[in-house]
């Protein structure tokens, strides 16, 4: 009575079947035979794409139910019957069953992937096949599909052998235990249900724990969940439930049965219909498939007495008919062909449609039917591998062997090939260009003979940030200071991992700049505020929105940087209206700050494992490029930036490199430089060798100061090293306040004290004052000259230091400076704006008489909103002489675009160290202007630079020189728009 209830299998069709019925003789289950089919024929839709089934993953379900039904049932019988469990005869039996055919697919695959695979995606190979043959793959995809860093590689050929890995390691767990509950019961007397009630109690608390644990790495873990024993664990405690309980006893109308079942198909087909990537699975989905194989299961469970043929037609009798039945009795085989015949096409032959895996996949029964023709059948019946179980043991672990050694001759003479992992010698790196269209410098451009990183370094080739780089399951960023960490000045690196591939190239720059980089950077998190999901977790990234708040929380609470640097993947959306939006909602607090930021524009994405392709054509590189069209995607916030509606932002790209020209592709390889370290990420190398352009860019902006340059960037700290200061103003102090009187004053009216030129001897149309409409600091470190308009009258302000000696030591150098971001104003709206910074001879302030002779100095001036600026040297006489005046010896217009939109830095330098003295102008540390003693006479030289000097910050209107470029004012000039100024400096060097 027992052995039947306990029973897996059901009789035979044929003669003699009633009889078996009634007596209780274990039989076969044709239906569950078949509704094998029906698991399989899912995963491969599944896995072939087939449009409509992409929920075809829940057959694994379906395999692990009955996997648990069979198994429990196969070693209860013999329990009950014997009074103990032989575990070495049950695991000969899965040996011989289940090994020798795995091991041929492992072999082949082994085999092809020297052929079909690169070197580098080979040793990937090989150790997956070490990792199936051992029967613990699950758990190294589950190692491969948590690690962020990981992302970005072509599944494996062996991907499918999770789940046989969890079905491997269930039976070693489970067997053993059944055994130990058999031997602590076998003595009662009423052996079958000590054994029954016993194993009954331990299934079910296994299968509540583990559903438990499903459920909850569900929402934390999901590829922990999805290819992890313990969360998998229930559903064969479902099947092995269906095996212990009298369900044959329930009580009921045989047609209630059979309406069970088709509900259970039903559950089954809608879950393969309905499920998609995004269902949060093996949580509470996993439940629909999972209860639904149960139903059908138990539909086919037979009452006492009860023959086939007078059962209500229920699934069981479809899936016992002989076309799901012959391709259950395949799945084993094809379900383990099938997926590597897939993959090892298309890593041969590029992606494929679906119409070709279902082609491909009809194929993969050929081998399918050969394995379990020639090798499953004919190892299971032998009768000299039967008769001991050892032989069968030795079998299997023959089974074993073989892959595992074929996987480590392979993997070692590939790794052979690709060379040492080592980390690069990053001191032995070529140059990079820092301007132009060539990577490296000319001279090295064609130098290096082989690729660096190599394929097997680039793989590796992280930014050394270590944790700094936070996790998926992180919610905020631990203290990260590197460089100059003393120094109250720093860089923050902020945004996802792409701002953080910069790492190295922005601690560079801060580092020569003696300046700390503060790094917050999160994996996988969209700087800009959008609601993702984590495919590491499997569901929406709270924690991505967390750390969000927490960094710009953090950024508020912290002492000013000088520079915030952001950067993150443009393709969490495609909306380009909702990105925009959510860039305005993370940089509104930012822009808060009052501290320059810079965007760096996303890098091409190449969509392919660059390392592994590169590995297999390293003689030609080239192979490995990939389409521009869709490796740059269009960056709402870098337009908006570059049409000037993101004050106080600047961008700036290094991809006209990376993606040189505009023919169709864009380089995986540039001048023997590997750019990329998978698909979406710079290599370190490419990042350190991009350096110098990167701080062109960031100078040229006038976002960091140019090497050399005097100035410090903090309110009285001293210059750098050889440089004495004499004055520094970071104009801090709170929003509407005047700058400080004891460093500057102010000219007010149209002209100086006695007018002995009107309109300040220009033609300007504003009158300077000193009120705060038109002078005021900003309360962020800025201090803001506004023009301003009412009823028809311009108004403005002139602000002049209150020293006037500013000159060189005897035979050395004077150094003005200052940091400015002209009027956002261009177009008819610009008409007669004329900013400026600039300095007059001492000796002007005593009468204001003798100009030019005297000597001015104008460090900068842009007129009528136009993208460029100006450096002038004024002295000699007021028309003509050595000086050229009016027009004085200029630069003539310098170009510079984004002069309005960010600060730049304007220095002149008054240097008597040299023979002849000079003078020279720089734009953000290049030097684009000088004038020397040798174009004039002494006298005029001696007159004009021999002397004190005194500072000038002004926003006229008007005026000769906007007039001289056709730039009048006019009733469309806008009034309101202010030059800002973040620092003035002068300073001087023996």
């Amino acid at each position: 009575m027992t052995a039947s209830i306990l029973s897996t299998r059901e009789p035979r069709s044929g003669p003699g079947t009633s009889e078996a019925v009634r007596t209780g003789t274990p039989g076969f289950r044709p239906d569950i035979e078949g509704l094998r089919a029906v698991a399989l024929l899912a995963v491969l839709a599944f896995h072939a794409g087939v449009p409509h089934l992409a929920g075809g993953f829940v057959g694994v379900d379906v395999f692990f139910v009955i996997s648990g039904y069979l198994i429990t049932g196969l070693l209860l019988r013999e329990a009950v019957a014997t009074g103990r469990i032989r575990l070495a005869e049950f695991f000969s039996r899965r040996a011989r069953r289940l090994l020798p055919s795995a091991a041929l697919v492992l072999t082949v695959v082994a085999l092809a992937g020297v052929w079909l695979t690169a070197p580098l995606r080979r040793t990937d190979l090989e150790y997956d096949v070490l990792a199936s043959a051992l029967s613990v793959a699950n758990w190294r995809f589950v190692a491969q599909q948590t690690d962020y860093l990981a992302a970005g590689r072509d599944p494996s050929p062996l991907l499918h052998f999770w789940s046989l890995a969890v079905e491997e390691q269930f039976y070693l767990l489970w067997a053993p235990l059944l055994t130990l509950l058999v031997l602590l019961t076998h003595r009662q007397l009423r052996r079958g249900l000590a054994i029954r009630s016993t194993v009954v109690t331990a299934t079910a608390l296994a299968t509540a724990v583990s559903f438990v644990l499903a459920l909850g790495w569900t929402h934390r873990e999901v590829s922990l969940a999805y290819l992890g024993t313990p969360s998998r664990v229930w559903q064969f405690g479902i099947g092995a439930l269906l095996a212990l309980l009298p369900w044959h006893r329930l009580p009921g109308p045989r047609p209630l049965r059979a309406l069970v079942g088709w509900a259970g198909a039903a559950l089954i087909a809608w879950s393969a219909v309905t499920y998609t990537a995004a269902t949060p699975y093996p949580g509470w989905a996993a439940l629909a498939p999972t209860l639904g194989t149960a139903a059908v299961i138990l539909a086919g469970i037979p009452g006492r007495g009860e023959a086939p043929h007078t059962r209500p037609i229920g699934p069981g009798r479809l899936l016992a008919t002989a076309g799901p039945r012959a391709v259950g009795r395949l799945s084993y085989n094809l379900y383990l062909w099938h997926w590597p015949v897939l993959v090892l096409a298309e890593a041969r032959f590029g992606t494929l449609g679906w119409p070709v895996k279902v082609a491909l996949t009809a194929g993969a029964a050929l081998p399918a039917l050969a394995a379990m023709r020639w090798v499953e059948r004919p190892l299971r019946r032998n009768p000299v591998v039967n008769e001991l179980p050892r032989r069968g043991l030795s079998l299997g672990l023959s089974a074993i062997i073989i892959p595992v050694l074929l996987a480590l001759v392979v993997g070692t003479g590939t790794l052979r090939v690709l060379g040492p992992g080592t980390p690069v010698d990053l001191a032995g790196l070529p140059p990079g260009a820092a301007t132009g269209s060539s990577l490296l410098l000319p001279a090295d451009a064609h130098a290096a003979t082989t690729i660096v990183p190599s394929a097997a370094q680039a793989r590796k080739d992280f930014p050394p940030d270590g944790a700094c780089e936070v996790a998926p399951a992180a919610t905020s960023s631990p203290p990260c200071l590197f460089g100059d960490t003393a120094s109250s000045d720093r860089i923050v690196l902020l945004g996802d991992s792409h701002a953080g591939q910069w790492f190295s190239s922005v601690l560079a720059i801060a580092a020569e700049r003696h300046w700390a980089l503060e790094e917050l950077v999160k994996q996988g998190c969209p700087l800009p505020q959008l609601t993702v999901t984590n495919p590491q977790l499997g569901r929406t990234y709270r924690e991505c929105d967390s750390w969000r708040a927490d960094s710009l929380a953090r950024l508020q609470r912290e002492p000013k940087p000088k520079l915030i640097v952001v950067g993150s993947l443009n393709r969490y959306t495609e909306d380009g209206r909702l990105l925009a939006q959510a860039w305005e909602q993370t940089l509104t607090p930012l822009r808060a700050l009052g501290v320059p930021i810079v965007y760096l524009t996303d890098t091409p994405i190449p969509g392919q494992d660059i390392p592994a392709c590169v590995s297999g054509h390293t003689a030609d590189p080239g192979a490995c490029d990939f389409p521009r069209s869709k490796a740059t995607w269009p960056d709402p916030l870098a337009d908006a930036i570059a049409a000037g509606h993101e004050p106080g932002i600047q961008a700036v790209s290094v991809n006209q490199v990376l993606c040189p020209g505009s023919g169709p592709s864009c380089p995986a390889v540039l001048q023997r430089i590997l750019l990329y370290r998978d698909d979406a990420h710079l290599t370190n190398v490419a990042a350190v060798v991009l350096t110098p352009r990167l701080e062109r860019l960031l100078v040229d902006a006038g976002l960091v100061p140019a090497q050399g340059a005097p100035s410090t960037g903090s309110t009285g700290a001293a210059p750098q090293a050889g440089w004495t200061q004499l004055l520094r103003d970071d104009f801090q102090g709170p929003a509407g306040a005047r700058p400080s009187d004891q460093l500057w004053q102010y000219d007010t009216g149209t002209c100086y004290p006695g007018c002995p030129a009107a309109q300040w001897g220009t033609g300007e149309q504003e009158t300077m004052t000193d009120s705060t409409a038109n002078v005021r600091l900003d309360g962020q470190g800025v201090l803001e000259i506004t023009p301003t308009r009412q009823n028809g009258q311009w108004s403005s302000g002139r602000l002049t230091s209150k020293r006037a000696d500013f000159t060189p030591p005897p035979g050395g150098v004077l150094r003005i400076e200052a940091s400015i971001q002209l009027p956002q104003v261009s177009g008819p709206a610009a008409a007669g704006y004329w900013p400026a910074f600039w300095t007059l001879g001492a000796g002007l302030r005593d009468g204001f008489t003798g100009w030019p002779g005297i000597g001015e100095l104008d460090v900068m001036e842009s007129v009528n909103g136009a993208g460029s600026v100006f450096g002038t040297m004024h002295c000699g006489t007021a028309q003509g002489g050595p000086c050229q005046e009016p027009q004085g010896l200029g630069s003539g217009e310098q170009p510079c675009p984004a002069c309005q939109g960010g600060f730049h830095t304007y220095a002149v330098e008054v240097d008597f160290s040299t023979s002849p003295e000079q003078v020279r102008w720089y734009l953000d540390g290049k030097e684009y202007h000088r004038v020397t003693a040798a174009q004039m006479d002494p006298a005029t030289w001696d007159k004009a630079v021999h002397h004190g000097l005194f500072l000038i910050l002004d926003v006229a209107v008007g005026g000769g020189l906007p007039a001289a470029f056709g730039g009048s004012v006019s009733p469309a000039t806008e009034p309101g728009h202010p030059m800002r100024v973040k620092y003035v400096s002068v300073a001087t060097r023996p």
